[in-house]
């Protein structure tokens, strides 16, 4: 079977509402397209044989986490085809990616780049017996500037399928950071988290064999390179610029720049790491506890609790345990 037919087999169009329905049952749109599932699917499937599909608009709002970002929200039919294309689109390309890149990848997430980044400090600190400098840097504005020719181009190199290029190019087309740039993703899609690891694995590959860095890691638009020779980690800083710009129209984010030595901190995912341990960096600290003081929760304390595991947090979890026994005390509302 080819890509394509595979894409829009009933099987896995099936498999994708399933998949889709995880955690949404309960919301009103949801709840409309499923009184007639089984026709609407029929119709979407219709429409990708024919090539008469056209993805709709955007819902757009705006969440704090904890920056203000602004979310897009397809329609539930549109967001079903985002998982149908990426059920199969994934794996095809998962494969291509270095093994140190962490953002939504299957058996990744940021507690493995938090383990990795620790091994990388021991490996080349020589288990705390040299000087362990590390580059961090992320992209300004990454999601708004990705731009959907180099992206589709990109898409092309591994994709021998018209017919499955036409459909990513609904897909990338169907939004713009400003109307006639054909640059950005939403970040309310789910093809857009595949679209991005694609777009930055080029990046990747760069780093890893035109540059030869051999301790790097990045987790979306956040990545990292490890050495004991500081003057080596900025001579490539001109070398990733030039990259970044010329191939894939990015630029690094100045003011989070910078190269330290791990003795003195380096902040990287949420916490501030050491040669021997980690601290939640002083921001996301007084976030938590301002968010535990005005929603006491268990949900909350429970996920905050999980959050703390990876790191040292003894203060931080006695201040939570706190809050906890005036919660059960009922000296705080519940």
């Amino acid at each position: 079977m080819n890509i394509f037919k595979q894409i829009i087999s009933t099987e896995n169009i099936v498999s994708a509402w399933q998949e889709f329905l995880c955690g949404k049952r309960n919301k009103y749109d949801v709840q409309l397209f499923s009184l007639n599932l089984m026709s609407n699917i029929f119709r979407l499937q219709r429409e990708l044989e024919e090539k008469r599909y056209i993805h709709g608009l955007y819902h757009a709002f705006r969440i704090s986490d904890p920056k203000p970002r602004d979310i897009h929200k397809a329609s539930v039919r549109d967001r079903l085809l985002h998982h149908v294309l990426y059920r199969v689109l994934y794996p095809l390309f998962d494969t291509t990616f270095i093994a140190d890149s962490f953002s939504c990848r299957n058996n990744k997430g940021t507690h493995k780049a938090l383990q990795r980044f620790q091994r990388f400090v021991w490996r080349v600190g020589k288990n705390n017996t040299k000087q362990c400098w590390v580059l961090k840097c992320d992209i300004r504005k990454f999601f708004a500037s990705i731009d959907h020719e180099t992206l589709v181009s990109i898409l092309e190199k591994r994709i021998n399928d018209a017919d499955v290029i036409w459909l990513c190019k609904e897909v990338i087309k169907s939004f713009e950071t400003e109307v006639g740039s054909r640059r950005g993703l939403p970040l309310g899609n789910l093809t857009s988290q595949l679209f991005a690891n694609v777009y930055m694995n080029e990046f990747d590959q760069y780093i890893k064999h035109t540059l030869k860095v051999k301790h790097y890691i990045r987790y979306a638009d956040d990545f990292a390179i490890f050495s004991n020779n500081k003057d080596e980690l900025e001579k490539l800083i001109p070398k990733i610029r030039s990259f970044l710009s010329e191939t894939l129209h990015l630029s690094i984010h100045d003011d989070k720049l910078f190269i330290e030595t791990i003795c003195s901190g380096v902040d990287f995912l949420g916490w501030v790491h050491f040669s021997n341990h980690r601290v939640v960096r002083t921001r996301t600290k007084r976030r938590m506890m301002k968010r535990i003081e005005g929603h006491p929760t268990q949900e909350t304390i429970n996920s905050y609790l999980g959050l703390l595991k990876h790191g040292n947090t003894e203060k931080l979890k006695k201040q939570i345990d706190y809050f906890t026994f005036l919660k059960e005390k009922d000296i705080l509302p519940k």
